[in-house]
């Protein structure tokens, strides 16, 4: 892959002949934006050098990586596992392009969800969802308390 081909080019459409107003001649031309910047964001000089690039890369993965995994190791331990997965692969995201993608097909999958999450209908249903369930739990512990009574964990003699 080439440094230059990772820079972002505008696209430019014609729009045809402008009407027969007598004000404009030729053609108007519109810039098209073409999405989501992909490749690399590594510095000019950088990217300038095959083997520094590489090196860049390699060091930007060893990072990302390095970030993923504790993320992956905070999955079961107390600390935001999801958050620093999705730190790692934001590290990763400024250089590769499939974390890039990965990115934003996450990003919009989230934003989905809280438009979804945000529905009137969905929100109601969770109230009355756990409702219901926060109703059973305070009988279940009702019956329990009126079956063997309230002991405590511990032995206090006054």
């Amino acid at each position: 892959m080439n440094a230059e081909s990772d820079e972002r080019e505008e696209s430019v459409v014609s729009m045809g002949p402008t009407p027969a107003t007598g004000d404009a001649t030729g053609d108007v031309t519109e810039k098209v934006d073409t999405g989501p910047v992909l490749g690399s964001k590594a510095p000019h000089f950088i990217k300038r050098s095959r083997t520094l690039h590489l090196s860049w890369q390699v060091g930007v993965f060893v990072v990302g990586l390095a970030v993923v995994g504790a993320g992956i190791v905070m999955l079961p331990l107390p600390g935001p596992g999801w958050l620093v997965i999705f730190g790692g692969m934001a590290i990763w995201a400024t250089e590769f392009v499939w974390a890039q993608l990965v990115l934003h097909w996450t990003k919009r999958k989230v934003t989905e969800a809280a438009q979804r999450a945000l529905d009137p209908r969905v929100r109601r249903r969770n109230i009355i969802l756990t409702t219901i369930g926060l109703v059973i739990i305070a009988v279940l512990v009702g019956i329990y308390v009126w079956k063997f009574g309230i002991v405590m964990p511990w032995k206090i003699k006054e």
